[in-house]
């Protein structure tokens, strides 16, 4: 965040005769800093950050401070922005909720009355997800399987996924794990616990191929998530559409990511993790119509909103008739 408007500028620098309508860059960036160091090769084209992640509302790791310099930039890249695309309603409404508490921190000028004229420039246009090896869920045998295919670190919050491991296994639960995603060279003290108290129960445990993480998020029957930030929720999506029943906590992105039609049934109230867990297990199918539901959010589906959106903001500038 600190350097890439530099590097992706100079870039741009080594290509010739190029002529952008629209430059669509990530939160990740300064779009202010890379709209000044780019314009001498591609011009002024209107340019649109999608806010995937954002800094304001990450939750800080205990004994460290806030580095708000990050959550800065994001305001100054919306900013700069000539449309704002955020992933999902609840990340769009939490970042300007946030905004005030941050702008009104500073010595003077706050810039807190520019909040609603950005506001009016943001919309929502969720990611779209590669779904096309998904296929209709097959018959399952053999011990209902729990799915963990988060990152290890302390914002998806595996501690308390550990703590109901242990809850589960206590109570006489019969069930199997298939653990994903990098973790650190140290493994986290959640992982340490699970794989303490499971055993053989572990069916994968660690990074895998492409391939081989699509055959094991379809052969689960249960996905779970702890997380304490969730701005959209892209491996739920990928397992709900494979055919796992999903166990949510009732907020963050995930209220919004499945319809309410099916809240009561797979959103988890605070303290609700381990009761909603064994449901699931006893009933380790996802509700009717939940699977097939995940479709809205396939590029199959969103490509061409993608397409025509990002058309017309480039008519609204006028650089396309």
């Amino acid at each position: 965040m600190r350097g890439s408007a530099l590097t992706l500028a100079r870039s741009l620098a080594e290509l010739e005769g190029w002529d952008p309508d629209l430059a669509l860059v990530s939160d990740m960036i300064d779009l202010a800093q890379f709209r000044n160091f780019a314009h001498p090769h591609i011009g002024h084209p209107p340019a649109v950050p999608y806010f995937h992640e954002s800094r304001l509302t990450y939750p800080t790791p205990a004994g460290t401070e806030p580095d708000l310099s990050y959550a800065l930039t994001n305001w100054l890249s919306a900013y700069a922005a000539d449309r704002i695309l955020f992933n999902s309603e609840y990340h769009r409404n939490v970042f300007f909720d946030r905004l005030p508490r941050l702008l009104h921190d500073f010595p003077d000028l706050t810039h807190e009355h520019l909040i609603d004229q950005v506001a009016a420039r943001s919309e929502v246009l969720p990611v779209g997800i590669d779904l096309s090896w998904v296929e209709d869920r097959a018959d399952r045998s053999g011990l209902p399987r729990i799915l963990w295919n988060h990152r290890w670190d302390h914002d998806k919050y595996p501690d308390a996924f550990a703590d109901a491991v242990e809850q589960l296994l206590d109570s006489g639960a019969d069930f199997e794990f298939v653990l994903l995603r990098p973790r650190p060279p140290q493994p986290p003290p959640a992982l340490t616990r699970i794989r303490a108290v499971a055993g053989n129960r572990i069916v994968h445990d660690g990074e895998a191929t492409l391939d081989l993480y699509r055959k094991l998020v379809a052969s689960c029957d249960v996905v779970v998530s702890t997380a304490l930030q969730e701005f959209f929720g892209i491996s739920m999506i990928e397992a709900v559409a494979a055919g796992c029943r999903p166990v949510l906590p009732n907020r963050l992105s995930y209220p919004g990511l499945i319809a309410a039609g099916y809240h009561e049934t797979v959103l988890y109230p605070d303290g609700g993790l381990v009761e909603t867990l064994t449901i699931a297990l006893n009933e380790p199918l996802p509700p009717p119509g939940l699977q097939s539901a995940m479709a809205r959010y396939s590029w199959n589906e969103l490509a061409p909103v993608y397409d025509g959106r990002l058309q017309q903001i480039a008519t609204d500038a006028g650089v396309l008739p």
